[in-house]
């Protein structure tokens, strides 16, 4: 099987090479691409070295899957071009998430979406991956009407750059900046640009993706924040259920879904943290507790590594149903 990985060189790329390393995904030629000064360059796969090429040269050869971690505005100029030689794209960028037709995938929630006739597949935002395979077992059990959203997300979801602003700052040093702020010692409610309505592109995000996904009826309101971190994004989400439920149910729920593990033993101050979830594939979930002010409200928190199961993860296991479905 040829597997292309387009934006190889990058964050999120490179998490990809490892988690296709370490779920022994079954590819017998690797189709690195990256940016045009980077090739020629090499990356490591199973202790083999692999030399960067062109996007061009990696269309020709007709991979049966590419995944993108490239950025929108190169999704859209590639990933079609992919597709249009057979190629299943797993685009982990926001520019086809919302696009009509456009399957927008989390295994755990909606493996459904996938369409063996739909040759580019999008993988969602990093926090509303780790949300929604936290809220689908609830939402099946007790249907919600409403969710309030309020993140901690970590630097490493801006790119290596905020890695560098932040650590440079902690050192006392000068350097380039990813934010328009400092960021050490310090927290930004902007993540991605502003909109019209006051809210971010990344609130309208998780908003409208958390609707095609789960349910369109869904009342869903977010605010995110960065914050001066590594290892993963957090969570405060507060859930209003339709019907009425029962707490232990609601937490056993969680304990025996896919992809969830449970940290809730607050006598011992065990709760989700990023630095006990970086580098981990599961989402963890904590702090379950019963909101009083509203009929039928639940509060969690939610932490997961943003750039595994947000991001890298995700793109692999679509990758690992379409091998199942036997579509590639």
């Amino acid at each position: 099987m040829k597997v292309a990985l387009v934006g190889a060189t990058g964050l999120v790329g490179s998490k990809m090479l490892q988690i296709l390393e370490e779920r022994d995904f079954p590819i017998s030629v690797l189709l690195p691409v990256a940016s045009k000064r980077s090739i020629g360059k090499r990356v490591s796969f199973k202790g083999t070295p692999y030399a960067i090429i062109s996007a061009e040269e990696a269309i020709n050869q007709a991979p049966e899957i590419a995944l993108f971690s490239a950025g929108g505005a190169i999704s859209k100029d590639l990933a079609e071009k992919f597709a249009a030689k057979g190629t299943y794209v797993i685009d982990n960028s926001s520019a086809w998430r919302m696009v009509e037709g456009v399957p927008l995938v989390i295994p755990e929630v909606n493996p459904e979406a996938l369409n063996k006739n739909k040759k580019i597949i999008a993988n969602p935002n990093c926090s509303t991956i780790q949300m929604l395979v936290a809220l689908k077992p609830l939402h099946q059990a007790y249907g919600i009407k409403r969710v309030v959203i309020s993140t901690y997300q970590s630097v490493t979801g801006t790119g290596v750059a905020a890695v560098t602003q932040m650590m440079d700052e902690r050192a006392g040093k000068q350097g380039e900046k990813a934010y328009p702020h400092k960021i050490d010692m310090n927290v930004l409610p902007h993540i991605d640009v502003f909109m019209e309505n006051g809210s971010t592109k990344e609130e309208e995000k998780m908003v409208n993706e958390t609707k095609k996904m789960l349910d369109p009826t869904l009342e869903v309101t977010a605010t995110c924040v960065r914050i001066p971190t590594m290892g993963g994004h957090s969570e405060a989400i507060n859930v209003e259920f339709k019907n009425s439920y029962d707490l232990t149910e609601a937490i056993e729920l969680l304990e025996k879904a896919t992809g969830i593990v449970v940290q809730n033993n607050v006598n011992q101050n065990e709760y989700p943290m990023p630095l006990t979830a970086h580098d981990k594939d599961a989402v963890f979930v904590g702090r379950i507790r019963r909101d009083t002010t509203v009929k039928n409200g639940l509060n969690l928190w939610v932490v997961s590594d943003n750039l595994r199961k947000g991001a890298a993860t995700n793109a692999v296991q679509i990758a690992e149903l379409l091998v199942a479905n036997n579509w590639v």
